[in-house]
């Protein structure tokens, strides 16, 4: 299922540097961890890494194919996974106030399944990552071996990589985070100041094209 290990090591550094580059997903998990705990920025990393899992299957099984060639088809899925991140944003903006002496534990009172939910469908709702996939791994695959069975492996080893990442970004977003909540007196800012970034990546998602990155 895997290529062979020249290919293998060069995939696994190419997927680490671009795990690492700041993109929507990594936006979306610290602003989450920021404004309502670790433990919603976990449950973020869970349900963003299953998404994406879920566009690599999709990749090997042709569905990025029929997003390079129908614009319709792509153009559906971006509007509705922009849709959805603006909904995750005015809902944040428009939540109660936490109390200024709980800091951001109100926040994290939110049901941990309803985080989960909100980065699959995130994730799962971003054509461009089936795209990114579609382009990025066959340049790793070899040409010998079963093309599904090497494009789902591969899409499987960059998942885990991008999640370890995500783990990261999660844990140095929650050391920064009381601090953030000292400087301020209501935590409500810290939502909006999320919800700001969730409308943002919808409205760059919805007037985005189709370029390969995470």
């Amino acid at each position: 299922m895997l290529p062979e290990t020249h290919l293998l090591l060069a995939f696994a550094g190419a997927s680490l540097v671009l795990a690492l580059t700041p993109g929507p997903a990594v936006v979306y998990i610290v602003a989450r961890t920021v404004a309502q705990g670790r433990a919603c920025g976990l449950a973020s990393v869970l349900g963003v890494a299953l998404g994406n899992l879920g566009n690599a299957i999709g990749a090997a099984l042709g569905l990025a194919a029929l997003f390079a060639v129908s614009s319709a088809a792509f153009t559906v899925v971006k509007w509705a996974g922009a849709a959805y991140l603006v909904y995750l944003g005015l809902r944040m903006w428009f939540a109660r106030p936490a109390e200024a002496s709980n800091g951001g534990a109100a926040a994290a009172r939110q049901p941990l399944a309803r985080v989960f939910r909100d980065g699959f469908v995130v994730a799962l709702l971003n054509p461009k990552t089936s795209l990114f996939f579609a382009a990025f791994l066959p340049q790793f695959m070899d040409a010998q071996g079963s093309a599904l069975a090497q494009t789902l492996a591969l899409g499987c080893t960059f998942v885990a990589i991008a999640a370890c990442t995500d783990l990261f970004y999660v844990l140095a977003a929650s050391l920064v985070a009381p601090r953030l909540g000292q400087a301020t007196r209501h935590a409500v800012w810290g939502n909006r100041l999320a919800g700001t970034s969730f409308i943002g990546l919808g409205v760059l998602t919805a007037m985005g094209s189709r370029p390969t990155t995470r």
